[in-house]
């Protein structure tokens, strides 16, 4: 378990944690300020029209990400207004950048919220991290159309079917951690306190501490159970939330669609699938922060081999990524700033 989720629900260390969050994304903005730079030069060659409709695309996707929450919310027997949901799923994938933790920072923003408003810690958690599972399991879909692409295409190598394959193990991990947590709490505290005493072994001949408080892990796993027990009862309440996902996914695809088109970039519909797919793989399992220099590398060799001139390529790499990664990066930091206000 990562030590920002560790650390980020104790008081004492609140305001510590907002100084140390704004200090990441000055970091991580100045080092990728040369990216950015990039992407904005890129949108002055673009056809303004399908730029917009992108955008409203990226709003579509941040609102259902919001719906999705909501559904989560109410299956756990909570009840938040739209409005604080779109703020909490924004400020997430803020975290979830500037201090990446697989994930887990972004639960914590939802652990912390609820906690500051009166609601039980232990079921936000739980909804945050079914969010985490169904976002991976859309995305396994669309993985698949995208691998059958790339497969008729004779266009699949080894080191896509091995990104797949860690993608593969994150989504099955983090599925039976969530089926433990449903069934047997003292369970999945005894699988997280191994895991934490795991990674601590392997880490500390190099950084001659503990990574990881073992203690706030089971403590966590103590929380999160509280609200996954009622997936025993309810676990078709997640077919619902499942298809919005779905719903995401098509409309980040759409976005790189409306990215191709604004640029004149010829494509056809495969092209736009394996495409999407390969970038939310590199960016998943990809070692840097939201795969930064990573996707910017890869996905432009990838869409190149599916017989994009390697020069557009790079254009609409640069420009999806501003749509999916920047915008959003932008509007989570207001997000996270108007929450701490409230």
């Amino acid at each position: 378990m990562p030590p920002f989720f560790l650390l980020y629900n104790h008081a004492v260390m609140r305001k510590i944690l907002l100084l140390l969050v704004f200090f990441l994304a000055i970091g991580f903005f100045i080092l990728s300020f040369g990216e950015l730079e990039n992407v904005l030069l890129t949108f002055e060659q673009s056809d303004g029209r399908f730029i917009l409709l992108a955008v409203l695309a990226v709003t579509a996707w941040v609102l259902i990400e919001a719906y999705i929450y909501r559904k989560l919310y109410r299956l756990m027997d909570m009840d938040e207004n739209l409005r604080h949901l779109i703020l909490l799923a924004m400020a997430a994938n803020f975290i979830n950048v500037v201090a990446p933790t697989g994930g887990i920072g972004g639960i914590a923003v939802f652990t912390d919220d609820a906690q500051k408003r009166g609601l039980p810690r232990g079921r936000a958690s739980a909804a945050a991290a079914l969010f985490l599972f169904l976002d991976y399991g859309a995305f396994m879909c669309v993985l698949a159309l995208g691998i059958l692409v790339l497969f008729r295409r004779n266009n699949l190598n080894s080191g896509e079917l091995f990104a797949s394959a860690i993608m593969a193990l994150i989504f099955s991990g983090l599925g039976a951690l969530l089926y433990i947590g449903s069934h047997s709490g003292p369970q999945l505290e005894k699988v997280l306190g191994w895991l934490a005493h795991q990674i601590n072994r392997v880490l500390r001949p190099f950084i001659r501490r503990d990574y990881l408080r073992e203690a706030r892990a089971h403590e966590f796993a103590q929380e999160i159970a509280e609200g996954l027990t009622i997936l025993r009862t309810n676990h078709r309440g997640l077919i619902v939330p499942f298809v919005m996902a779905l719903g995401g996914k098509a409309l980040q695809t759409l976005v790189l669609m409306l990215t191709f088109l604004g640029f004149g970039v010829e494509f056809s519909a495969g092209t736009v699938i394996a495409g999407f797919s390969l970038f939310y793989l590199f960016l998943i399992v990809s070692p840097t922060p939201s795969g930064v220099g990573i996707v910017e590398t890869l996905l432009p060799l990838a869409l190149g081999s599916l017989r994009i001139d390697l020069e557009e390529a790079v254009i609409v790499t640069l420009a999806y990524r501003g749509l999916t990664f920047w915008l959003p990066i932008a509007l989570g930091g207001v997000a996270f700033r108007l929450l701490q206000k409230e």
